[in-house]
């Protein structure tokens, strides 16, 4: 059996048997995982949406069952927006002929040594199983001239990280920040209650849509606590490796949001493991705790600073730079020393964080709120306007704050 023949049996039969019901999805509680009522329910003509209607604008993804078909010819390719795998996989602006929505479309080279096709599958077979209104959704897999595609939701605003290195440097707004906890902490919630750990939460797997609706992505490490019956063992034998490990990169990751760039990522595998290991907890950099922050760290000039990423630590350097102008909330402090917690046995679930103070006061929808927040940054609305041709990539990277900023902001 070719490399080909393979993935199409791995990736095409397990999809086929993966129809998902667009019923609002229960909590963790109502259902066991996997039942078949809730998971494997065929669409019904209620669930329909018309061929044709637009992308909704207020943070609702199109049915995604009925509209998506598996030929590349029912999509129109604008240009590439970036890269993955060691550039084994690819992902473009697209939209769909037939409905007019526009989607990202990724391309995955089976040829390429990078790829495991059981991983692979895992991926979009979990994904396909999940119904959670802030995990990202698959539309559509298919196999064609030697590559997967995988079609899903256009995240107009990207994902966080993109958000820090576009305009917000030193980190995103606190009240931001909160919402897109809320929601992220919401869909490892539901996760978890399926026994399943994300294992890879951070923030270029938090995605934003033009509408402000937050979704999780990453789904490519994530794993089971029980398969077929039974303990994980790979996992179960790891003492403290459950769903809190979630918990504890949702920590790190607040902190990343928080402060413009990630605890431990100027150091080696080794030193962070040490640092880990003794009791090293990450906090915010406010003016409560830049003091502490500066000494530890010996903020100086990155060119000297045997830092490999020089482009990194002038973003960490300008980071701690602003945090000796803002103070964040009590609230927020507290809510990320929960998280990182070194005892996992005292660490919260992702349920009991749903009811911090720092999160149970939000009564909005992040769609009603988040793209106010982010001004003035602005998500990329009308696909057309970008290039067709591969080669206008460069120039596009180069009008990127053209495309994503309003005209009249004043960037000096």
């Amino acid at each position: 059996m070719t490399s080909f023949d393979r993935c199409f049996y791995l990736i095409s039969v397990p999809i086929a048997n993966c129809s998902r019901s667009r019923e609002k999805v229960s909590s963790p509680t109502d259902s066991p995982p996997y039942d078949t009522e809730t998971y494997l329910k065929k669409p019904t003509e209620a669930d329909a949406t018309p061929l044709g209607s637009q992308h909704s604008s207020r943070g609702e993804f199109p049915n995604i069952m009925l509209e998506y078909g598996n030929e590349p010819l029912q999509y129109d390719i604008y240009t590439t927006i970036g890269k993955g795998l060691n550039d084994a996989a690819t992902i473009s602006v697209a939209r769909h002929v037939a409905s007019g929505h526009n989607v990202a479309i990724r391309q995955i080279d089976l040829d390429s040594p990078e790829i495991d096709f059981e991983t692979l599958q895992h991926e979009i077979v979990v994904c396909k199983q999940l119904n959670h209104e802030a995990i990202l959704p698959y539309y559509t897999s298919f196999v064609h001239n030697n590559e997967v595609w995988t079609v899903m939701p256009l995240m107009a605003y990207g994902s966080c990280r993109d958000l820090m290195h576009a305009y917000f440097n030193s980190g995103l707004p606190e009240q931001s920040i909160a919402y897109i906890l809320r929601d992220i902490l919401s869909a490892l919630e539901y996760l978890h209650g399926r026994g399943i750990i994300h294992r890879s939460v951070k923030a270029s797997h938090i995605l934003i849509s033009a509408a402000g609706r937050v979704c999780m992505s990453g789904l490519r490490n994530s794993c089971r606590l029980i398969e077929h019956g039974e303990w994980n063992h790979s996992i179960y034998n790891l003492t403290g490796y459950d769903t809190k490990t979630d918990i504890y990169s949702l920590g790190i990751t607040a902190c990343e949001l928080a402060n413009g760039y990630a605890p431990f990522t100027d150091m080696p595998p080794t030193q962070m493991l040490l640092e880990k290991l003794n009791g090293t907890k990450p906090v915010l950099a406010d003016s409560t705790t830049i003091g502490d922050l500066t000494a530890d760290e010996n903020v100086t000039d990155p060119e000297d600073s045997g830092i490999d990423n020089v482009s990194y630590a002038l973003q960490k350097n300008s980071a701690l730079g602003y945090a000796y102008s803002r103070t964040f909330s009590p609230t927020f402090h507290h809510f990320v020393e929960l998280c990182l917690e070194r005892d996992p046995q005292i660490r919260p679930s992702a349920a009991t964080l749903l009811t911090h103070p720092f999160l149970k006061n939000l009564r909005k929808k992040s769609t009603s709120v988040l793209p106010s927040l982010l001004h003035p940054v602005t998500p990329l609305l009308d696909a057309s306007k970008l290039p067709k041709d591969d080669s206008a990539v460069d120039v596009l990277a180069e009008e990127m704050e053209d495309l994503h900023f309003d005209e009249d902001w004043d960037f000096d």
